[in-house]
């Protein structure tokens, strides 16, 4: 017998799909035991979402919670054994972060407020109609939304270490960064794993947000993590996610970074960095495709594409013990090497040009002429720094409404006598510095570095304010 629910108006209909957007993207567990409800919620939502199952009983269910992710889990109250608020918590207890909405044909306040105690983000009345149904779901994909899109700003602005400007492409023509680009343009469509290695600055996270926009993930998140900035006590969490009461502080579930990227990609940034104890957990992730929230009983299976990316040779690292031989032969199935700026030419001009118009607009300031004195410097600076570099050397210029009269102390760290790399750059950090005045928040942020960074490098060369 047909449920009183599978009643849907002409208009709902025609219009449905047109008001829930979202839904097409949306990957849904249906867990109801009478096959009535059960086959309408399957002719409901199938043809609107990108993935439906459906489970008698909670052991079905829970066998689909072991293959794949769902965004949203619709639970029958009454089933056979166990009450879906009784299983829900159960559920969350496992691990399990999606959302749930619970149906019931009775509306005593007890089963309400059980729901929500439980952690059910709707409670449904038996008989409802298709659109209350995806008013509902809508309206849980939408909150999933904002805490997502929230997340991602918040480490966003902690974290990425890229411009803004011109962050998400490839700038230039060179024939070095166009190989760059045709590489990228060739494994973007693959699930493959990629390695970008280079000089600090070169642009290894714009390379990967471009691979990213090229994916057929494209519409997902790209999120970055910098492995250097991350402290080690954090990064379980920050990754994994987090149950509720799992420790102090923890006051309510949270997921991690790896969940929020859910069917888009994920950046190990400076990879080489993670403590070997990280890497291990790492590696199971890559070879499982699960993680473990903190406190969890037991893993949840992810949709992530992974890139990778370093500034040092981790055939060396391998080497000398401070990166693990099978994460490396992991991560590495295809690298794709960055051009220092230097070697890209009439690049740079590109580049400055557009970080005057970018940032420019950003500040609020005028944009400064970049005339044949100044274009010919661009081009013959070695740029030890790269692009961060030179996105710094013209914000600054910005700034002051010149190009600064400091062209001559820039130059002099290209003395050819002072040709080691680890030299022009301690000259370079510590004129910096001795330009904020010993600020090192200040410097880091002009020289798009971490303070950690900072802090590192002066301690190695004894200097102390």
């Amino acid at each position: 017998m047909t449920p009183k629910s599978a009643n849907q108006s002409s208009e709902e209909r025609a219009n449905g799909d047109l008001a829930w957007p979202d839904l097409a993207r949306s990957s849904i567990l249906i867990v109801d035991d009478e096959p009535g409800m059960r086959s309408f919620l399957v002719r409901a939502l199938r043809p609107r979402c990108k993935v439906v199952e459906a489970a008698a009983d909670t052991i079905e269910a829970e066998q689909h919670l072991t293959e794949r992710h769902f965004d949203i889990v619709i639970v029958d109250n009454v089933l056979p054994g166990k009450s879906g608020i009784a299983w829900l918590e159960d559920q969350r207890r496992g691990g399990v972060l999606a959302d749930f909405i619970l149906i019931t044909a009775y509306a005593d306040l007890d089963s309400a407020i059980g729901a929500i105690r439980a952690g059910a983000a709707d409670f449904l009345l038996k008989p409802f109609r298709t659109n209350q149904l995806l008013a509902a779901i809508s309206r849980c994909l939408e909150r999933g939304r904002l805490r997502r899109e929230n997340a991602i700003l918040r480490h966003e602005l902690h974290g990425s270490g890229a411009p803004a400007a011109l962050r998400d492409r490839l700038t230039g023509s060179s024939r070095a960064i166009q190989a760059t680009k045709d590489l990228i343009a060739k494994v973007a469509p693959l699930p493959s794993s990629v390695l970008f290695t280079g000089e600090s600055g070169s642009g290894k996270e714009v390379a990967a947000r471009s691979l990213h926009a090229l994916s057929a993930r494209a519409s997902h998140p790209f999120i970055p993590i910098n492995c250097a900035a991350v402290p080690s006590e954090l990064i379980d969490v920050e990754l994994f996610g987090s149950l509720k009461g799992t420790f102090s502080g923890a006051n309510s579930s949270r997921q991690g970074l790896v969940a929020y990227a859910e069917g888009g990609t994920l950046l190990f940034d400076e990879v080489a960095d993670l403590p070997l104890a990280l890497q291990g957990k790492l590696l199971r992730m890559l070879e499982d495709r699960r993680i473990r929230p903190v406190g969890a009983d037991r893993e949840i299976p992810i949709d992530v594409r992974f890139i990778f990316s370093t500034n040092k040779n981790l055939v060396a690292e391998v080497k000398n013990g401070t990166f693990r031989s099978d994460l490396y032969y992991r991560i590495n199935v295809l690298e794709v090497s960055l051009p220092r700026l230097h070697d890209r030419g009439a690049d740079v001009l590109e580049l400055a040009a557009g970080f005057m118009r970018e940032l420019g607009l950003q500040l609020g300031l005028q944009p400064i002429p970049i005339d044949e004195r100044i274009r010919a410097y661009l081009q013959s600076y070695s740029w030890p720094g790269n692009v961060r570099e030179l996105h710094n050397y013209v914000e600054r210029s910005l700034i002051l409404g010149h190009f600064p009269t400091q062209l001559e102390r820039l130059e002099s760290l290209s003395d050819p006598r002072s040709r080691l790399l680890s030299e022009v750059e301690r000259r370079h950090i510590l004129a910096v510095l001795r330009e904020t005045g010993g600020d090192r928040e200040r410097a880091a942020t002009i020289l798009g570095i971490s303070r950690k960074t900072i802090d590192r490098k002066c301690s190695s060369w004894n200097v102390s304010a």
